[in-house]
């Protein structure tokens, strides 16, 4: 792919916000103030997009100001004085605001410090019920404060690490903020992860407390996860506690301590103050060629990003609750968190997000009032096949923007949630990432909304297009690059001391640049367009997986000599995964063998990554030093043709490229 079709001179937007949703955003009032007290370009009259443009050409290249400007905007609390901004402007290994401590619990729950909203809710959980249950901002605090004591108590040092195996429930919300608290670094997995998943992210980081549960609810069904937790709890030997919470009701297993114990104490939380680049968490890449990267974070990075993202981008405050489906594996959970730094309230569902109908997500938007809810691309178009009507079905008056990231939302997918949704409504697809924690690109509340285009870059984020000699383009795909360091871009990977990986993964194709892979179109208008992914990652659902845990999984059967998965972006918002097996001598490609591969990758990996297709193949095509060839048979899946795909000089049997290439051409007849 290198060119995109040209877009409409002047197309018409399918929304545009009114008069009084661009005077009362809070990136207008930012944008007044910001003019007045740090020389910020002044707002053009009637013209938001120039207003916007200015303001973010302004963030971008002053941007030691600009994060200045954020910094006091949202009050954020310096128990010490920074002595400058940007001390180091050089990727990677920028170096924000040295000589400042902070605490990003601190500011999480402040909101909670206002009498007049201590029984407001801060979280509001929800399950396959759909019966929300509130936990107030003074219990929220109270129960921080206990479990951050009891994790002194036990040892817990600022750098230690704290995991959880949870799902997306208000104790884990309480961990993570309870670890921040104390100065530790948080860690967690979804619980339908399988142990080996799980342990190749924990035991890299070497976690000394483990959050548990007995199991957890998905469609109806009950999933006991005591076996896997035993064996979590047998191969992390740092562990010196593990806390035990009863989903399901059953006893602490011998040695746990108990969720109601720890957090029963009223107490008021003791917040460390720890240096800006103190590490907040550690999230995971998907592994696709080995052990999955563990992305460190740090605590004012990740403040200073999700305030600007859900203050400014997202327009979210104080009377706002913020829904987005997530599991506590995705970042996206991390960034749900980010509503409470501007006292709104998050709403946390843990369950299937189909059940008992296709309808789920927007049942649980009605019931929890939800104003801005997030969701993926995928279910967008699950929901307009499916034939469901949320405008006519759900009470959905509240609801001031849909948002949806993961993959592309198609323009059918836009179109359909103007129909079916509301005529007034903000789309707002956004694009981002686990390395940053954040958006890269996707929503200004100011602006129109395109069909299938993104609305503009984030503020104080240089996004461009770059063609492979690093040349910018605009209306012509090319690589996601950012040109400037964001506060949230990694401070490190764990176990990686001389910053070799690190540099390997963002910076190896432009030095001193980020690409990211992700293929993007800049419009002439400033829009951007998302075409999917330029590495092999796989993303089902917004959920991203590597294929190195795919093959590991299902080369452990003895049929099964050799396997290539693939994950295709398909023009609908579908996405189709085949797995590609090569036989040992004499094993047959039979049903049998079909449930036990699909079997496997649910119970060690993960149920929405089982493949759409397990396809019998010659074999599976290498470079020259061994490593599977993913890209080139994703491109010839696509329908590029071989030539193109390949370097012909770099596969170690390009015949074997013929049988992939045929499985595309069949599936375009």
């Amino acid at each position: 792919m290198t060119t995109a079709p040209q877009p409409a001179p002047h197309p018409e937007p399918l929304w545009q916000p009114g008069a009084d949703r661009i005077a009362g955003a809070q990136v207008t009032r930012f944008q007044e103030w910001a003019a007045t007290h740090h020389g910020a370009p002044a707002a053009t009259p009637g013209d938001p997009a120039a207003s916007y443009a200015a303001l973010h050409r302004w963030s971008v290249e002053e941007l030691s100001t600009f994060w200045r400007a954020t910094a006091e905007w949202f009050d954020v609390r310096f128990s010490t004085p920074y002595d400058t901004v940007l001390a180091d402007a050089t990727m990677p290994g920028a170096r924000w605001f040295p000589g400042a401590t902070l605490n990003y619990a601190e500011h999480a729950l402040r909101a909670g410090e206002d009498p007049a909203r201590a029984a407001d809710p801060a979280l509001l959980h929800v399950d396959e019920s759909h019966e929300p249950t509130p936990v107030s901002w003074a219990e929220l605090r109270a129960q921080v404060g206990s479990l951050a004591a009891e994790l002194r108590r036990l040892g817990v040092r600022p750098g230690d690490r704290v995991s959880g195996y949870v799902p997306n429930i208000p104790q884990a919300v309480v961990a993570l903020l309870a670890s921040a608290a104390v100065g530790a670094v948080w860690t967690s997995c979804a619980p339908d992860f399988g142990a080996r998943s799980v342990l190749d992210r924990f035991q890299q980081v070497e976690p000394v407390v483990l959050f548990t549960v007995d199991g957890y609810r998905y469609g109806g069904k009950e999933h006991d996860r005591r076996a896997t937790v035993a064996e979590l709890r047998a191969e992390l030997p740092s562990l010196t506690a593990v806390v035990h919470i009863p989903l399901l009701g059953t006893e602490a297993p011998e040695g746990a301590l108990h969720w109601d114990d720890v957090v029963s104490r009223d107490e008021e939380p003791v917040f460390e103050q720890v240096p800006f680049d103190h590490p907040l968490w550690v999230l995971y890449s998907s592994g696709t060629t080995g052990l999955p990267k563990a992305i460190v974070q740090s605590q004012g990075g990740i403040l200073l990003e999700h305030l600007k993202q859900a203050g400014l981008h997202c327009d979210l405050g104080p009377e706002d609750r913020f829904f987005w489906y997530t599991s506590t594996g995705w970042m996206m959970w991390n960034f749900l968190a980010a509503g409470l730094l501007v006292g709104a309230t998050i709403v946390l569902y843990d369950g299937s997000p189909g059940f008992p109908d296709t309808g789920a997500q927007w049942a649980i938007a009605e019931r929890t009032g939800a104003t801005l809810f997030g969701t993926s691309a995928a279910y967008v178009m699950a929901c307009a096949k499916a034939g469901v009507h949320p405008g006519r079905d759900y009470d959905l008056s509240r609801v001031k923007c849909v948002a949806t990231t993961g993959s592309p939302l198609p323009p059918d997918g836009f179109r359909w949630l103007h129909d079916e949704v509301a005529e007034d409504l903000w789309i707002a697809s956004v694009s981002g990432g686990t390395d940053v924690c954040s958006c890269f690109a996707g929503a200004v509340p100011t602006l129109p909304v395109y069909i299938g285009e993104l609305q503009a870059p984030c503020l104080a984020t240089d996004v461009q297009a770059w063609d492979p000699q690093g040349k910018p383009l605009t209306d012509e795909v090319g690589e996601l690059v950012v040109t400037n360091p964001l506060p949230s871009m990694p401070i490190r990977f764990w176990n990686d001391p001389d910053g070799s990986r690190y540099r390997d993964s963002y910076f190896e194709m432009y030095p001193g640049v980020w690409r990211h892979g992700d293929w993007i179109t800049r419009t002439a208008r400033g829009t951007v367009v998302i075409h999917g992914r330029s590495d092999s990652t796989l993303n089902r659902q917004g959920v991203r997986m590597g294929s190195a845990d795919i093959y590991e999984a299902v080369e452990r059967l003895p049929e099964i000599r050799e396997s290539l998965v693939i994950g295709l972006e398909l023009p609908d918002g579908g996405y189709w995964m085949p797995l590609f097996v090569h036989l040992a001598e004499g094993a047959t490609l039979d049903d049998d063998l079909r449930g036990r591969i699909k079997q496997t990758i649910r119970t060690q990996l993960s149920p929405r990554h089982v493949p759409d297709d397990i396809i019998e193949a010659p074999g599976v095509p290498h470079t020259l030093t061994g490593k599977r060839i993913e890209v080139p048979v994703k491109r010839l899946l696509q329908g590029t043709p071989l030539e193109k795909a390949v370097n012909p000089g770099s596969v170690d049997n390009l015949e074997l490229l013929r049988f992939y290439e045929r499985i595309a051409a069949d599936r375009a007849r």
